[in-house]
């Protein structure tokens, strides 16, 4: 019940979230980062950013690390192990980065069996 339960609370924080494109529109570099941070993926480099269009590295750098902070959050490593989404590293380096990898393997192992 608390996997469904979890899965359908990610499910619905992702759909409302607008796309990159529409945020790139917008010139909101600032909830791209953001995104990309609460999702655990790398930071995209500027060149990557630059792609998009014409980017505040600046903005999408701080809404980076305010997703990387929440992300990297040890008490919620787990749940994101169980939902089976894979961990790049990214919170190498934080304070909780290794309870957050002890908690998410664990959460992971379960997802596996």
């Amino acid at each position: 019940m608390k996997k469904l339960t979890l899965l359908m609370i990610l499910t619905t924080l992702f759909a409302c979230a607008a796309t990159t494109e529409q945020l790139v529109q917008q010139g909101d570099w600032y909830t791209i980062g953001y995104q990309d941070g609460i999702r655990g993926n790398n930071q995209r480099t500027i060149n990557q950013l630059s792609k998009l269009g014409s980017t505040k590295h600046s903005d999408y750098e701080q809404g980076y690390i305010v997703g990387l902070e929440e992300f990297c959050n040890p008490n919620h490593a787990y749940q994101i192990g169980l939902t089976g989404q894979h961990y790049e590293g990214v919170c190498e380096g934080t304070e909780g980065a290794q309870k957050f990898r002890m908690e998410w393997q664990r959460g992971w192992n379960e997802y596996s069996n």
